[in-house]
């Protein structure tokens, strides 16, 4: 994890949700990225996003709403 994020800015923009293609946003702790659209949270282990779905915490909250 750096000062700036989880990852490089310029990859998060680019990426997507697996499951339903919504924008995802940085969770600090526990690291993740959350997906403003349908809540999945996806595990940022050691720096390397795990985005499987099966992997995914689907018990999270959408950010935007």
């Amino acid at each position: 994890m750096t000062d700036e994020g989880l990852i490089a800015p310029s990859l998060l923009a680019i990426m997507q949700c697996p499951a339903c293609q919504g924008e995802l946003a940085e969770r600090r702790e526990p690291p993740a990225l959350v997906c403003g659209r349908c809540g999945r949270a996806y595990p940022v282990r050691d720096g390397i996003p795990v985005m499987l779905i099966d992997e995914a915490d689907d018990r999270g909250t959408p950010t935007d709403g």
